[in-house]
């Protein structure tokens, strides 16, 4: 489906008002592997950068610090970007939010150099739901763009937060977006969560042609 998921979206928000932002499996207090990858994609202070399922993440912070001006993060629950946006304070006002389904979010042709997805694509099971996040990454993404997204790797884990999930290597990834796009690079990380489990993801970053 192509629209947003209620009960997928009511899911997240349950998340987010029963555990605490750090208490999360997928909490890390600065992702550092997204940051560097960012970098090699060419991040700068004049890089307009969507963050994709980027909820609560210090990322925005962390993309802030660095001088960037236009950052838009992007999360089915509000109840998360509301947390961001607490953290944030007053500096929040320069951030662009958007409570919305990646696949149906009202995103402007070519408004983006750099996409970033951290777990939002492996939640995307049916093929024709990956099929339109792809259509929503094209359209949205500039020439020359990047594509930065992690998931979990095809050794990791089977599910997350309770949801079945697609694993999916550097590779599958590049196949999924197909023609048009270059495997600039691609990477393993291990993520410990705050439970003291251990987590495979593998990312990958996409130049658009």
């Amino acid at each position: 489906m192509a629209g947003a998921d209620p009960t997928t979206r009511e899911h997240w928000q349950d998340v987010y008002r029963r555990k605490p932002a750090d208490g999360v499996s997928w909490y890390a207090p600065h992702l550092d592997t997204s940051l560097a990858l960012l970098a090699r994609a060419g991040l700068g202070p004049a890089s307009r950068v969507i963050d994709v399922g980027g909820g609560a993440s210090t990322l925005v912070d962390d993309l802030l610090a660095r001088g960037v001006a236009s950052v838009t993060v992007l999360d089915l629950s509000d109840a998360a970007l509301a947390v961001a946006r607490q953290r944030l304070g007053e500096v929040a006002a320069r951030v662009h939010w958007l409570a919305d389904d990646v696949r149906s979010a009202p995103l402007g042709e070519g408004a983006f150099d750099l996409w970033h997805d951290r777990a939002v694509l492996h939640f995307l099971t049916d093929p024709a739901d990956a099929d339109v996040y792809v259509r929503q990454a094209r359209r949205a993404l500039a020439p020359g763009g990047r594509l930065v997204i992690g998931g979990f790797a095809p050794d990791g884990p089977e599910r997350c937060s309770g949801l079945e999930v697609a694993r999916r290597s550097s590779e599958d990834i590049a196949a999924l977006f197909g023609d048009g796009f270059e495997l600039l690079d691609s990477r393993r990380e291990i993520h410990h969560t705050p439970g003291g489990s251990d987590q495979a993801f593998a990312w990958t970053v996409l130049a658009r042609q």
